[in-house]
């Protein structure tokens, strides 16, 4: 009976500091952009990619220990395969925009922690957050993914989004003319 209690007590330490060692080492994600290759990595909310510059983002890899997967909808592919923790998504070398991107948590992460993230478009802007693999950014509609702003959140707190504009936007093909 002892060690049961013991073993509990044990587990309990064990996903608390996982919890809180995921939290301390944050989000590290880093984008390969039109003429300038791969940028320095940046962390927890900072801008990966450029603005005011007309420059495409072609690639991104994220760094997360907690468990994460990401991926590209790129021009003349479309929605690619996940990607996963250190992996690219996007393309390299074949001058090629990244348009959306989706990403989420996986494993125990997932349920304490929020990933909020949000694009910067070609002639738009700042879009709108999103968060746990909703798609943000463009598709169908022929503009570039110029940067990316990605940030994790407790579950326990809230996150102001800063309004109600929208994180995605597509261009239905063929739809009928009313």
């Amino acid at each position: 009976m002892i060690r049961k209690i013991f073993a509990a007590v044990i587990l309990t330490a064990m996903l608390f500091f996982a919890r809180e060692a995921a939290a301390y080492e944050g989000i590290t994600y880093q984008a390969n952009v039109e003429g300038l290759g791969w940028m320095q990595p940046v962390k927890d909310g900072e801008i990966v990619g450029t603005t005011g510059q007309a420059r495409r983002m072609e690639a991104l890899i994220i760094e997360f220990d907690g468990g994460i997967k990401y991926r590209a909808h790129v021009q003349n592919v479309g929605w690619q395969k996940w990607s996963y923790a250190g992996e690219a998504t996007g393309t390299v070398g074949k001058n090629l925009r990244m348009e959306a991107v989706q990403i989420e948590l996986v494993g125990r992460t997932a349920q304490y922690f929020n990933v909020y993230y949000r694009a910067h478009v070609e002639n738009i802007g700042w879009l709108g957050w999103a968060k746990n693999g909703e798609p943000a950014g463009t598709a169908g509609a022929g503009l570039r993914l110029e940067a990316l702003q990605i940030l994790l959140v407790d579950k326990e707190d809230t996150f102001e989004t800063g309004g109600d504009k929208a994180a995605f936007y597509q261009k239905v093909v063929n739809a009928p003319q009313v």
